[in-house]
């Protein structure tokens, strides 16, 4: 038990090392290759540099209506943005009539803020590449619901069109319903250059009314299809409040300085774990490696874009994560004053400890969900990080510390309590 006890342990700090030297320094053998866990992480637009713009609608809309010609906007500055091939731009809806841009890493500044505010192109394509006609007859799309015998209520996206577009609409399904070859009867609809959808037409359709079905189609596929349809042009003019370009030199600075100052953080707060709570505290090291590695992980693997208040809620989740550690140990610390073995404080320690690390935890959780979810951009990258390194610290202080600590009682013998924190 004992020997099985060490080289697991033995095992665990083996790898939890070589993580974190891959992590520091990358790794390359031969064709293989892992980049640093430093620049594999994506950058928010304050580290990374970019463009930077805040939109206002100039309409007097309220309520659902605004909601509804916000969204498409929204739509059409990201069908814009996405061509651009930008890695997850920051595209959002504020105060309810603007819309804040943010595209971290962009090359060509002027470019960008030139393609935001342009009118997107949509188009009726026929089978041979003919236009028979734009998103400017477009005068409604919505999502609607029709009865189907088999599947109830279904979704469909209901158009309707200007008598310019009801006559050319009706002129274009009557000759495409009259083709024998199902793929000569289908009318594309394109976004700047991109096919959104691409219904079959089965008879033709007069009236300046029609409907987009799909045997499968969800209510989330319709919503999307209606909202780029009316997104063919900006629903209502959008005058720029503000807009600034941003360099990079100063956020890379910031990012590499506030790098050395966690790795200092953990360093410092290791040797005052092992110093205060002595055999404690090298399961509260481990843990608070693995709880870094887990929260890099958590970053890399989510693509979640690191800003300068994503580093401080790194740093003070670091420091949620200790103060775990603290208050559960110092629970062992009162059942070992009490005359218990070290294994049954250990064991009672972190029960007593559990139902306050819970609150504490729980708590500061929800606060980062209202961050994240009402709070603006940068707000929200503080928000997020803080919920990830809460989900973090409760696995290392709480379960896996518990085990290390387990794991270390069964092949160390000394049983005095003040080489467990005595």
């Amino acid at each position: 038990m004992k020997g099985k006890s060490l080289a697991i342990f033995s095992l665990i700090v083996v790898i939890v090392l070589a993580i974190s030297l891959v992590g520091v320094f990358g790794l390359k053998i031969g064709d293989f290759e892992l980049t640093n866990a430093k620049d594999a992480i994506s950058l928010g637009l304050d580290l990374q540099g970019g463009v930077y713009v805040l939109l206002e609608a100039e309409t007097d809309a309220t309520g659902t209506d605004l909601q509804r010609i916000m969204e498409q906007a929204k739509a059409v500055i990201q069908q814009r943005v996405d061509g651009m091939g930008l890695s997850e731009p920051n595209i959002a809806i504020e105060g309810g009539n603007r819309i804040r841009v943010e595209l971290a890493g962009v090359k060509d500044a002027e470019e960008a803020m030139a393609l935001i505010g342009k009118t997107a192109q949509l188009s009726f394509v026929d089978p041979d590449g003919k236009v028979a006609l734009t998103g400017s007859n477009v005068v409604e799309s919505i999502v609607q619901f029709m009865d189907d015998p088999i599947k109830g209520q279904t979704p469909v996206v209901s158009l309707e069109f200007d008598n310019e577009g009801a006559q050319k609409f009706e002129e274009v399904t009557t000759r495409l319903s009259q083709e024998t070859d199902a793929q000569k009867r289908i009318l594309f609809i394109i976004l700047d250059d991109e096919l959104i959808s691409a219904p079959m037409v089965q008879t033709p359709i007069a009236g300046g009314q029609a409907q987009i079905r799909g045997e499968n189609m969800t209510i989330e596929e319709a919503t999307r299809v209606a909202t780029l349809i009316k997104a063919g042009a900006l629903p209502v003019p959008m005058k720029e409040l503000t807009s600034s370009v941003i360099g990079p030199t100063l956020g890379l600075d910031a990012y590499d300085r506030s790098i050395t100052a966690i790795g200092i953080s953990l360093a410092a707060i290791i040797v005052l774990m092992l110093v205060l709570y002595k055999l404690l505290g090298v399961a509260s090291a481990i843990g608070l490696i693995c709880y870094t590695i887990i929260l890099v992980a958590f970053y890399i693997i989510l693509g979640v874009k690191l800003t300068l208040p994503g580093i401080a809620g790194l740093i003070l989740s670091i420091g949620m994560a200790v103060d775990t550690n603290v208050v559960i140990f110092e629970r062992i610390r009162e059942e070992l004053k009490s005359g218990k073995t070290p294994a049954a404080a250990i064991s009672a320690g972190h029960n007593r400890a559990l139902t306050s690390v819970i609150d504490s935890n729980v708590t500061t959780f929800i606060a980062g969900i209202v961050l994240y979810v009402f709070g603006v951009a940068t707000i929200k990258g503080f928000g997020i990080t803080l919920m990830l390194g809460i989900v973090a610290s409760m696995f290392t202080a709480v379960i896996l510390s518990k085990w290390i600590l387990k794991l270390m009682l069964n092949f160390i013998g000394t049983k005095n309590p003040k080489a467990w924190g005595m």
